[in-house]
């Protein structure tokens, strides 16, 4: 997060977002997304997009590496095609919560995030899709036909 603060990175996503311009967070870009991050007992800030910590996994085995299944929520528009597909993940920090973090009661205002899900020693977060802004714990680029039919996915969301 020091790194990106360095050279503004969070005013880059802040400025697209406000645009209503698409943000596509891989890994870290989606870890730093959240309110917060802890490693080695140090907090973070991180950009604040979403509420909620991420945190080391709960695992025996951590880094958590290799091929996974993912349940996605209904109408996600990233994982058309793909709902029952395994990808590719190299982490050992995630949010394994995610707080709503709009008002149920503001009908026809706000829609929801779509959260999909992992597990390695508990369930985490494997991607998010939040208007403009989406992102994935895993590795598209190294999830083979799976992960490139997401990226063509995420890319129609842009016309």
């Amino acid at each position: 997060m020091a790194g990106l603060t360095a050279v503004r990175g969070h005013e880059v996503v802040g400025r697209r977002l406000a645009g209503n311009r698409p943000v596509l967070g891989i890994c870290v870009g989606m870890q730093v997304m959240f309110d917060a991050g802890v490693e080695h007992g140090e907090r973070a800030d991180g950009i604040g997009e979403w509420p909620g910590v991420v945190e080391r996994l709960h695992a025996d085995v951590v880094p958590h590496m290799g091929w996974s299944p993912v349940e996605v929520p209904e109408g996600s528009a990233l994982f058309a095609g793909i709902t029952d597909e395994r990808f590719y993940f190299v982490h050992s920090y995630a949010a394994q919560t995610f707080t709503k973090g709009y008002d149920e009661n503001a009908v026809g205002r706000f829609t929801p995030p779509k959260v999909t899900w992992a597990d390695h020693g508990g369930r985490f977060v494997a991607a998010v899709e939040d208007g403009p802004l989406a992102a994935t714990q895993f590795h598209p680029e190294k999830s083979g036909d799976a992960g490139a039919q997401l990226l063509e996915n995420w890319l129609r969301t842009l016309a």
